[in-house]
């Protein structure tokens, strides 16, 4: 299964095998340069069915970083242009960007808070900074709130202007949309607050709105955590009804990572240790799902599939130590996978 097609709207992968979006952190300004060209063509000449470019903040408030990947003017967007041309016009990969705000998350280094004047105010649902140490969050008001899902609609616009296949919300990791989502982040008594139908609102009507700068031709993902490992906090349960809400809202897959919301939780960490949250969606939920988390080996990745625990295999640090991993997974299954016809006296006959 890992070299069979898949199609989302008109969008038809090659094969199964994704690039996990991985923030690179070596960004001025926002702009993708050189670095990230490299970067991402290597992934789409290594026969990587979809590339996913990093988090790109919406605004600069969005970044976790000064370094991160922007997307909220027009001069980003050109750059991160010529990157889709290159895989479109040198690979039969496609390729996607994952629109982001890291909301309390934000203004970072090395995992660390950076001063205010080296940084930014970061934004929230509530009061409540990530770790003790740092600055309290501005309370986004309900009009602010609008406007962040504004960017997120015109920053989808600029990414679909630019290319791309594939937009990706970042729904995960304790970033903005993540703090709306759970209980132990959003103690909003509004609209955007309390309920499980108030804490998803900001979610649904980012994904309303990005939807609406979208066809056939672009495919919608959500990125989420399945669970946030926190007792009353947001769990796999909570991810199944998401799920089922997305799907009514023309999601076309639902990506399930963990973790990220509280600091000090403690997360048990194995290979493929997150999988089965993205079969409990897909198999609830009746979604498409992404699986990711430690998954390093072809036979691994075909074994996720043949079990129906996800339609699309992330790979994230595996990938980085190799970007030909889709294609020397292709010599081992004796499977067609793209490889550049100038390296064709390296391909391993069968």
């Amino acid at each position: 299964m890992l070299y069979t097609p898949i199609k989302f709207r008109n969008i038809e992968l090659k094969n199964r095998w994704v690039m996990s979006p991985m923030c690179m952190y070596s960004c001025e300004n926002g702009l993708a340069n050189d670095f990230h060209f490299v970067h991402y063509g290597s992934r789409a000449q290594g026969g990587t069915g979809l590339i996913m470019v990093e988090a790109t903040g919406v605004e600069p408030r969005g970044r976790i970083t000064n370094h991160c990947m922007g997307i909220w003017n027009d001069e980003q967007a050109a750059e991160l242009g010529k990157i889709v041309h290159f895989v479109h016009s040198r690979s039969e990969s496609k390729i996607g960007i994952q629109l982001a705000h890291a909301g309390r998350k934000g203004s970072t280094w090395n995992n660390l808070q950076i001063p205010l004047e080296e940084g930014w105010e970061t934004i929230a649902p509530s009061g409540l900074p990530y770790h003790p140490s740092e600055r309290i969050p501005h309370v986004l008001t309900v009009d602010e709130i609008r406007e962040q899902v504004q960017n997120f609609k015109e920053a989808a616009r600029r990414a679909v202007k630019a290319g791309f296949d594939i937009i990706e919300i970042h729904g995960a990791h304790g970033y903005l949309i993540h703090q709306f989502l759970s209980p132990l982040s959003n103690i909003r008594t509004d609209e955007y607050g309390g309920s499980f139908e108030n804490r998803t609102r900001f979610l649904v009507e980012i994904v309303d709105a990005v939807n609406e700068e979208l066809d056939e031709n672009t495919a919608l993902f959500v990125r989420i955590s399945g669970t946030e490992y926190a007792e009353n906090g947001w769990n796999i349960n909570d991810s199944v009804e998401l799920a089922k809400i997305l799907k009514e809202h023309a999601v076309d897959l639902v990506d399930v990572s963990s973790g990220g919301n509280i600091h000090g939780a403690k997360i048990s960490v194995f290979d493929g240790y997150q999988v089965p949250f993205s079969s409990q969606v897909r198999n609830e939920a009746g979604v498409k799902t992404g699986a990711v988390g430690l998954i390093t080996k072809v036979e691994q990745a075909e074994g996720i599939l043949q079990k129906g625990e996800a339609d699309l295999i992330f790979v994230a640090r595996e990938i980085l130590r190799n970007p030909y991993i889709a294609v020397q997974g292709s010599f081992e299954m004796k499977e067609n996978c793209f490889f550049p016809h100038q390296y064709t006296r390296a391909k391993i006959s069968t």
